[in-house]
């Protein structure tokens, strides 16, 4: 019989004893303890962003670090750094005081575990309630809540009428019995009672395909299916409740009250994509694709009126392509894989260093010591309180990360009438194609806070220059960096895609395509405009994406929701030292804000390069954050200390990973920076 995947698990304590060297005398287990002997990997119900459920084992005895590093492992993604594990809420959970709302969950939790010993260790029971719920998969309308077999038949990894599913790590395996007695075998072991190979722990390469396929393209269902697994929050204070569910990276998942078949949901956590790839990343890029798109549709995420069509018309186009045999798979034959030598991967790189040096040296005209500049005629406006908008001429020179203002072109060779450092801005788009609007909304950093200057240009050529200067000052870099001209391009293409297209859609494609607008667009959006309007406007926007494939729409999809101003911040609601007013804190991949909980302005921004040290204060809970011109102390209304803490070391240890695609995951430094320790 082998053993070797079970530990002692000490409920009292809640730890587990799983250091070998360490006894029960030093543990501290006296002779009345109660311990249970039972299995570290436990089957759960596992929700991932494209909000398929699968029914998967995880490691309840390791950190949840490590848990999520061995689940994207099984599942095919890379960087599992960018992902973790959160319990499941309801949307009733939104609108309550969510601490309290969960500690009640907890008690009934806890007052519901069956703790009787059996060949399993414990066996535990989910809580009734909301989590017992249809798969948005399922069809049914109603019903009662699924059981195990159930969500394996809407898994696209379900045992098929056949037999059972031929992995060891995705549904059940062959001989596994979730009750098995003292005579069956553990499924996480080496060697069967007769000392030969386990079935189990052999990979079949066939099913490896079957499986990556199916979480690269996921199965298409309707926003109403999905509704009751999609949380749509009404203000900051109720997206800022969203993250209390978010679990502790450096505990076990036993130790934060997750018990076996429980719902968990797995998503990625922190915004900041490390290299997506498409000849390695089709699962990653497409359940970043599917969390994005769900962010739009349940109004996590805000976008304007053209954004919003033209994320439908990529919806639209991933749809279609979905079945189309794609270029990757028709040109790579048998021979092409043959003749495919690691050497093309150096000739890639050679030629991507090489379109990089060339375009470093257009952006400087040809001088690599000249400092580029932009100057014209701009319109401005300094928005303040009881103030009519008016906006004022001026000519303006954009030069390093400063802006000067001039009254004329005349003057720009004297003194300016206003100069404004942009170095650490945010630069909203202020923009209305329809009407040839195009405008920035800058948000400078100060010592009094962010001040705000609205822009105007006169064409869309000015507007895309300015705004890529505008995001490399706001990174610290100027227009001599190589990226500006690819930036400036980068906004040109997505201007034009939310342009009406001059080719509209053929009639006979919209006959062909079967389009719910409600599925394609966010719910304020289908509630003010008729049905049949928002399918025509979405057929003019597919037009301009009708030649992207499959992989190229999903690229696509990502890089405009990036460019979104509300993409990847994280809220909490917090409240400062010696302050019993309570605030918004804004934690986002490359800086941290203030927000007015009110209004939802920016009232003050910090960089990472700006923090020296973020610790937590356990005897008071408060969160520190020491910049270098001031300290930020506060703590937290709507989650852990611990949880805020997570995120901002998580996005600095992110921002650690080199360009070596070699490097290996430092699991120890995650922690340390993570950890919230002095």
């Amino acid at each position: 019989m082998d053993w070797s995947d079970h530990a002692l698990w000490w409920p009292d304590k809640n730890v587990w004893l799983s250091r070998p060297r360490t006894t029960l005398d030093q543990y501290g287990v006296g002779a009345d303890a109660r311990l249970l002997f039972t299995p570290m990997h436990k089957v759960m119900k596992v929700q991932i962003p494209d909000l398929q459920i699968l029914e998967l084992r995880m490691d309840f005895s390791c950190k949840v670090f490590s848990a999520v590093v061995q689940l994207c492992k099984e599942l095919g993604i890379r960087h599992s750094e960018e992902m973790s594990v959160m319990k499941y809420m309801d949307k009733d959970d939104l609108k309550k005081n969510i601490k309290e709302t969960l500690n009640q969950k907890k008690k009934k939790h806890e007052s519901t575990e069956n703790l009787g010993v059996n060949g399993n260790g414990v066996q535990y029971h989910s809580p009734s309630g909301s989590i017992e719920r249809l798969s948005p998969y399922s069809r049914s309308p109603a019903g009662p809540s699924p059981t195990v077999s159930s969500i394996e038949r809407l898994s696209p990894y379900s045992r098929s009428p056949a037999g059972p599913s031929p992995t060891n790590t995705i549904g059940k395996t062959p001989g596994y019995n979730a009750n098995y007695s003292a005579n069956s075998v553990s499924p996480y072991n080496t060697l069967n009672a007769n000392g030969t190979l386990s079935p189990g722990s052999m990979y079949s390469l066939s099913f490896e395909s079957v499986m990556e396929n199916a979480l690269a393209n996921s199965p298409q269902i309707s926003v109403k299916d999905a509704a009751q697994f999609l949380q749509k929050p009404k203000n900051l204070i109720e997206k800022a409740r969203q993250n209390y569910a978010w679990l502790d990276s450096s505990k076990s998942l036993m130790e934060q009250g997750v018990r076996e078949n429980d719902f968990v949901v797995v998503k990625f956590k922190y915004f900041s994509f490390y290299d997506l790839n498409p000849k390695y990343d089709a699962v990653r890029i497409n359940q970043i694709y599917e969390q994005a798109k769900w962010s739009l549709l349940s109004e996590d995420v805000d976008c304007t009126d053209e954004e919003m069509m033209m994320f439908a018309a990529f919806q639209l186009q991933v749809q279609m392509q979905a079945g189309q045999p794609q270029p990757s798979e028709s040109m790579m034959d048998s021979s092409t894989m043959s003749n495919h030598l690691p050497n093309d991967d150096i000739d890639a790189d050679l030629t991507n260093l090489e379109e990089s040096l060339d375009s470093t040296v257009l952006s400087s005209a040809g001088d690599i010591t000249s400092i580029p500049e932009l100057s014209g005629c701009v319109r401005y406006f300094k928005p303040k309180k009881l103030t009519l908008k008016s906006y004022k001429k001026a000519f303006c020179r954009c030069k390093d990360t400063h802006i000067a203002f001039y009254k004329t072109e005349e003057d720009s060779n004297g003194t300016p009438a206003m100069k404004v450092n942009i170095k650490g801005c945010e630069a909203h788009p202020d923009l209305n194609l329809a009407s040839q609007k195009y405008g920035i909304k800058l948000f400078v950093p100060g010592s009094d806070g962010m001040s705000e200057i609205w822009l105007r240009f006169d064409s869309e050529e000015q507007y895309c220059k300015w705004m890529a200067a505008c995001k490399l000052a706001s990174q610290g870099k100027t227009m001599a960096d190589s990226s500006y001209v690819t930036e400036v391009e980068s906004i040109k293409t997505l201007l034009s895609r939310q342009q009406p297209s001059q080719t509209p859609a053929p009639v006979q494609l919209q006959f062909d395509v079967n389009v719910n607008a409600e599925d394609f667009v966010a719910p304020r959006y289908h509630k003010r405009i008729k049905n049949k309007t928002l399918v025509q406007r979405i057929m003019e926007a597919h037009s301009n994406v009708q030649n992207l494939n499959l992989i190229e729409s999903k690229m696509a999809y990502i890089k405009a929701w990036q460019a979104l101003p509300d993409f990847g911040i994280t809220y909490f609601v917090i409240k400062q030292k010696n302050s019993k007013k309570e605030e918004i804190l804004g934690v986002a991949y490359n800086r941290i804000m203030r927000v007015d909980m009110s209004s939802g302005d920016v009232v003050k921004t910090w960089r990472y390069n700006t923090l020296k040290s973020w610790r937590v204060n356990w005897e008071i809970r408060h969160v520190v954050l020491e910049f270098e011109e001031e300290t930020l102390n506060f703590s937290t209304q709507s989650a852990s200390c611990k949880t805020v803490h997570e995120f901002i070391g998580g996005y600095i240890f992110l921002s650690m990973r080199s360009s070596d695609k070699n490097q290996t995951l430092n699991e120890e430094l995650f922690l340390k920076l993570t950890g919230g320790w002095n």
